[in-house]
């Protein structure tokens, strides 16, 4: 059996054939590349030049062609070392920049999970100043509502319609309301209402409940928000004031969700991304929802097309990550409007709705944030604008 390498194999032609000076200096000239080195040096990753071939074989002369041939292996050693360490230097380098690209995906990846997801809209939703005052003699419960702030736009005048409904519950049939102020998210109402015929042992088994709502006049009035006190919390001798958090109604918090609009005049093409949702509302005796996305594109009065996203078990924070693109012309757009619902799939029954909004720039549109939203879509053409929208009830 031969187990002799090609390097060895080469090394015994030398020696049979006595190579030339002038044939060692061809071979090693044309079998080796520059590319790993240069020039007279014997240092690792330097072949050995004509000149180094020529001196090494008058070294040898009178010994004859064996001596040409041992000159020659010699030569040939040192040059198959620098190849060698040359190549060795090469695929080092080569995995050093291997390693530095993994490690800048490794950096990167990093990168993009910690990132800071979209904030989810808070809950909030303004803040509501009121006191609190108790006539023993009258056994009168007095409530002053002072005003509000921040509140959210309702219209799409970018403004609100708000006044303040008082119950004190769980007697339903005790309510009374505010005036309502025009146009403001920052009402100033400054009135006293009044809850008579309540004894303070009476008062204490209630919760005086003040709910905000923006006023409609051609249809269902829009709760804001709602706070809660417990009074037989409240020290009425010190006639206490406060300033309470607006929160969504419970029944109204169907969850949040993520979406995106682009519109390219130049293809009419209208994209509607549906990212995620967050805090979804729970449809099932689990605790949990099956959630989808249904989408409607109304022109006018006319549903023109629908689409729907996959369905997510038992999730109440899916990520979609899908899109939706629609051929739209320009002049369109105007009466354009996208209504967007997010369902619980059933595979009994009927699919609920859990929450839904409709994203447009005219009238059909649920609240000042969906508005803005398309308006903001078309100031930015062929570029992609985020919102997180609360999902309404039906």
């Amino acid at each position: 059996m031969n187990n002799k390498s090609p390097a060895n194999s080469i090394f015994d032609g030398f020696k049979n054939n006595a190579m030339s000076k002038l044939g060692v200096t061809k071979l090693l000239s044309q079998s080796f590349s520059p590319n790993f080195g240069g020039g007279s040096s014997s240092k690792p990753g330097h072949a050995a030049s004509a000149d180094d071939v020529s001196a090494a074989a008058s070294s040898h002369h009178h010994g004859g062609s064996s001596s040409a041939a041992s000159a020659a292996e010699h030569l040939l050693h040192k040059d198959i070392a620098a190849v060698a360490q040359g190549g060795w230097n090469v695929t080092k380098s080569l995995m050093n920049v291997k390693a530095d690209e993994d490690n800048h995906d490794r950096c990167q990846s990093l990168i993009e999970l910690n990132k800071e997801p979209p904030a989810v809209p808070s809950e909030k939703v303004g803040q509501i100043n009121f006191g609190l005052e108790y006539d023993y003699q009258q056994n009168t419960l007095i409530l002053r509502i002072i005003a509000a702030k921040d509140l959210p736009a309702m219209d799409l005048s970018g403004t609100s319609d708000p006044y303040v409904r008082v119950t004190l519950l769980p007697d339903k049939k005790h309510r009374l309301d505010t005036k309502v102020k025009r146009r403001t998210l920052n009402p100033r109402w400054n009135e006293t209402l009044y809850f008579q015929g309540f004894t303070m042992q009476k008062l204490h088994n209630r919760t005086l409940h003040l709910h905000v709502f923006d006023y409609d006049r051609f249809s269902r009035d829009d709760s804001i928000g709602e706070t809660y006190i417990e009074l037989n919390n409240v020290d009425f001798t010190a006639k206490p004031v406060f300033w309470k958090d607006l929160t969504a109604p419970l029944k109204d918090k169907c969850g949040h969700l993520l979406t995106s609009l682009s519109y390219n005049p130049m293809t009419n093409n209208l994209t509607l991304g549906i990212i995620e949702a967050r805090n979804l509302k729970a449809m099932d005796i689990n605790g949990k929802s099956d959630p989808y996305v249904k989408v409607w594109l109304h022109v006018g009065d006319k549903k023109v097309e629908k689409r729907k996203s996959i369905v997510f078990k038992c999730n109440l924070n899916p990520i979609f990550d899908e899109k939706f693109e629609y051929t739209l012309p320009v002049e369109q757009l105007r009466e354009a409007a996208l209504e967007v619902m997010v369902m619980d799939f059933d595979n009994i029954g009927r699919n609920e709705l859990i929450g839904k909004i409709t994203i447009s720039s005219n009238k059909n549109a649920t609240g000042q944030l969906e508005a803005q939203h398309w308006k903001d879509m078309l100031s930015k053409p062929k570029q992609s604008v985020e919102y997180w929208h609360r999902l309404k009830p039906e």
